[in-house]
């Protein structure tokens, strides 16, 4: 009898052992798990914080030439090597409070809005004058001296036209979303989806 209370004593004590080796294996994650909830709201102002995020510069060089026509006959030239810098990128600004939806376990989805140019300049150090004329058979023609600004504002939209026919848009789109994600992660998000309105 003491032997048969003692194999039936050894045998629930390895049964209970195996229950507790089976629920540590399968059912037990060994510490309290931690759920962080995130403030969209105080992601979204830490965001906007940035304001315009310029991602892309590009530098551009063009000649312009602009005539002037003279009343009643002959005109007035202006030849230009300007070089210009573009910058684009995302105003933080805009973002809405919809554009941010957080998840679970750390995830974030993260909507911008479009990549458009934040500035444009030309270097003066760089742009010269190459040449300057009035029809030589009119010298009592006066010359105009807002020529040259003309055609320094003319530069700046040939050059924007350049910039944008270059693709300086798209390229400030990825470089946003790929420097948004690599914000957000060094924030701790472990997933983030980082994505353009239309």
């Amino acid at each position: 009898m003491f032997k048969k209370l003692r194999n039936l004593l050894l045998f629930g004590l390895i049964a209970a052992l195996g229950a507790v080796i089976v629920y540590q294996r399968f059912f037990w994650s060994g510490a309290a798990r931690v759920i962080r909830t995130v403030d969209a709201p105080a992601v979204l102002r830490q965001i906007q914080s940035l304001q315009e995020l310029a991602t892309v510069k590009y530098t551009i060089q063009k000649v312009i030439g602009l005539e002037e026509q003279k009343v009643p006959f002959g005109a007035e030239n202006v030849m230009m090597v300007v070089l210009a810098h573009v910058k684009a990128g995302v105003d933080l600004g805009a973002l809405r409070p919809e554009d941010i939806q957080p998840g679970a376990d750390r995830r974030i989805t993260l909507r911008l809005p479009p990549a458009r140019i934040l500035d444009i300049y030309l270097d003066d150090k760089e742009t010269k004058v190459y040449q300057r004329s009035v029809t030589w058979w009119t010298p009592w023609v006066p010359n105009n001296p807002a020529l040259e600004q003309q055609a320094r504002q003319a530069a700046l939209e040939t050059v924007q036209l350049a910039a944008l026919q270059s693709g300086i848009l798209s390229n400030a789109q990825q470089n946003a979303e790929t420097a948004l994600r690599a914000f957000l992660q060094a924030a701790g998000f472990q997933q983030v989806t980082v994505l353009s309105r239309p």
